[in-house]
């Protein structure tokens, strides 16, 4: 299912972003259903990422990495590869708080990387440490499917209101 327009484009009422992920992840979601966001979003579907779980504040994401496709000179997958899964179930995590014409942005996004990954399905798990007004701060957990621990990620995100979050 894919939330390519704007909700002004697509004609109906859109739904909070929680409820449509919601949605999504219980296979309940009708093409006419849309959000102010766009999910899943462009980078998630060329890197086969997948919703597992979204509750208000928390995301679950998984993918399958495989050193031979997303892979470094060392030959294990490469660490922007698990980068950009802890910034998708971050991102997807705290979408879940910002309303109707809001967006966000992350400020900053430290990871610290644990284990190597040779051939697994990740999963992230993202949580809010602190859910502010404006600023948020998250932790995620990158597991392999050998439920070993393969890097931690830590950031803020800012939520956007009014001018700063048009056109985002």
């Amino acid at each position: 299912m894919s939330n390519d327009k704007p909700f002004e484009e697509a004609g109906s009422q859109p739904l909070p972003v929680l409820e449509y992920l919601q949605r999504m992840v219980g296979d309940t979601l009708r093409p006419e259903h849309t959000c102010h966001l766009r999910y899943p979003t462009a980078i998630s579907r060329t890197l086969g990422m997948r919703l597992l779980a979204v509750a208000e504040g928390s995301a679950t994401v998984e993918i399958d990495a495989n050193a031979g496709v997303h892979g470094n000179r060392q030959g294990t997958v490469h660490g922007g590869f698990i980068t950009e899964l802890a910034d998708a179930a971050i991102g997807t995590a705290h979408s879940t708080r910002v309303a109707t014409g809001e967006s966000f942005a992350t400020i900053d996004l430290k990871v610290s990387f644990l284990r190597p990954v040779w051939s697994s399905t990740l999963r992230a798990v993202a949580r809010p440490v602190h859910a502010g007004p404006t600023i948020s701060h998250y932790h995620c957990e990158i597991w392999r499917g050998d439920t070993k621990l393969v890097a931690t990620a830590v950031s803020a995100v800012m939520t956007l209101r009014g001018r700063q979050a048009t056109g985002r």
